[in-house]
């Protein structure tokens, strides 16, 4: 049976953050990386010194020295993602979570960091202490991080803009596109102060290369208030992809990790029938989503629009995510073979209707 048109839109991509989730996710047809999530990169012994390092510097100068550390092994990876997709679009999120998630917290190795830096226990204890916030997930993260520390989305720029250089330099039968995604933007003058610190970054590597490389920038819609001013956001966005996760969480008000404790009061009294963390909210969460796209498209006509939440694994969802026209759903890896099939049923339904 011939699908819809819009079915030929809606893709299925996948969340992943290193070369072997890619890997997977190609192996089971995804067709794209819709989130790949680079302070996972950051996590592993090798890596979580230097980045501790920076989060404890005194200095532009000493955050700059230890960022150089970091560069080479990000630039590593996101070739490693670019291989794996083969050419597809590979959307690469900047870092996301409050750094407090990135401090040592057991006594040796606080010691280890500050004799690294040479600076005194004292010291890094009191840069943790500073780090703790009543309310991460509302707090300094997401752009917010690179508002503060530019030189953050510096490195994490040329990281990728190098990686798709040198993959494109390989294989010139693939068409190598950055999507590069910044997260937790609500209002318009932030994404424009991130994504000016990425555009000349990207540009002037480009143009020392000697070759050409196109990419983008959009953002991810997860704050109400960006959903609201969509029209404004997509002036500077080339992209939208919905964080349906967060943008759950302060569409509801309440926390995911916490919303176990009373839920199933409000499952047995009828006020919610499912949970919305797991199947999208189409009254209210989704009302944003389709605001959000159709403001969007006003002001830019060719905005490209996503999903990669939990969401994006749910068949509900998925046949929601079409109807408000969104171009591609994205999970993870071991869920894309039933995000293909939900896709495909929702065109064929739209085909029928």
């Amino acid at each position: 049976m011939e699908l819809s048109d819009k079915y030929k839109r809606l893709g299925v991509r996948t969340n992943a953050d290193t070369p072997k989730d890619a890997r997977q996710a190609a192996a089971f047809g995804a067709q794209g990386i819709g989130l790949c999530r680079t302070e996972h990169m950051f996590f592993e012994p090798a890596r979580i010194g230097a980045f501790r390092e920076m989060i404890c510097a005194e200095t532009v100068e000493e955050r700059e020295a230890a960022l150089a550390k970091i560069e080479p092994m990000q630039q590593s990876d996101f070739e490693g993602l670019f291989e794996a997709l083969g050419g597809y679009p590979v959307t690469i999120r900047f870092l996301d979570p409050p750094l407090h998630e990135f401090v040592p917290t057991s006594e040796e190795d606080i010691e280890a960091l500050a004799k690294a830096q040479g600076k005194s226990v004292a010291y890094i204890k009191q840069v943790i202490a500073s780090l703790h916030e009543f309310n991460p997930m509302m707090g300094h993260r997401g752009c917010r991080l690179t508002v503060t520390y530019p030189e953050i989305a510096k490195m994490q720029t040329a990281a990728v803009i190098k990686a798709a250089l040198a993959v494109q330099a390989r294989h010139s039968e693939y068409k190598v596109l950055p999507e590069i995604m910044i997260p937790l933007v609500g209002e318009v003058k932030e994404l424009k102060f991130v994504k000016d610190i990425v555009v000349k970054t990207a540009d002037e590597i480009i143009a020392a290369s000697g070759t050409k490389l196109e990419y983008e920038v959009g953002t991810m819609i997860e704050i109400p208030r960006a959903a609201l001013t969509a029209d404004e956001i997509a002036k500077e966005a080339e992209f939208f992809c919905f964080g349906t996760n967060d943008l759950t969480q302060m569409t509801f008000g309440f926390s995911r990790d916490d919303a176990g404790k009373f839920l199933k009061s409000y499952y047995d009294n009828k006020i919610y029938e499912f949970d919305p963390f797991a199947r999208l909210d189409t009254v209210g969460v989704g009302k944003l989503m389709d605001m959000a796209v159709t403001l969007g498209r006003k002001t830019r006509p060719s905005l490209h629009c996503g999903i990669c939440g939990e969401h994006g694994g749910d068949p509900s969802s998925i046949e929601f995510c079409d109807a408000i026209g969104l171009d591609y759903v994205s999970c993870s890896p071991f869920r894309v073979p039933i995000a293909r099939l939900s896709a495909a049923q929702a065109a064929i339904k739209a085909k029928k209707a």
